[in-house]
C-alpha cells in the first residue's frame, strides 16, 4: 500500500495502520524483506499524518486570524511549554 491510497486516508486510519506496523517491526518476527516494505509504509504513513497536522494548524491559524477578536498564534503542543 503506497501512495495515492495512503493519501485518502484519514488521520485516524493511518495512525492505526502505523501502530499496526510498529508492532510487527518490534515483534521481531518479520522476514528483512517485509521490514523493508513495512518500514518504507511506516514512512509513508509518518509524512502522511505530519502532513495533516500541519494542515490543521494551519487552519487553526487562519481561522484565529480571521476573527478580530483574537490574535493569531502559532500552534504549541502543551509539551512544547
Amino acid at each position: 500500500m503506497a501512495g495515492k491510497k495512503n493519501e485518502e486516508l484519514s488521520f485516524e486510519q493511518a495512525m492505526t495502520q502505523l501502530e499496526t506496523i510498529v508492532e510487527k517491526l518490534e515483534s521481531g518476527d518479520v522476514p528483512l524483506e517485509k521490514a523493508i516494505e513495512l518500514f518504507q509504509e511506516g514512512m509513508e504513513l509518518s509524512k502522511l499524518c505530519g502532513g495533516k497536522l500541519e494542515q490543521v494548524e494551519n487552519k487553526i491559524e487562519l481561522l484565529l486570524e480571521a476573527d478580530e477578536g483574537f490574535q493569531k498564534k502559532p500552534f504549541a503542543a502543551a509539551n512544547e511549554d
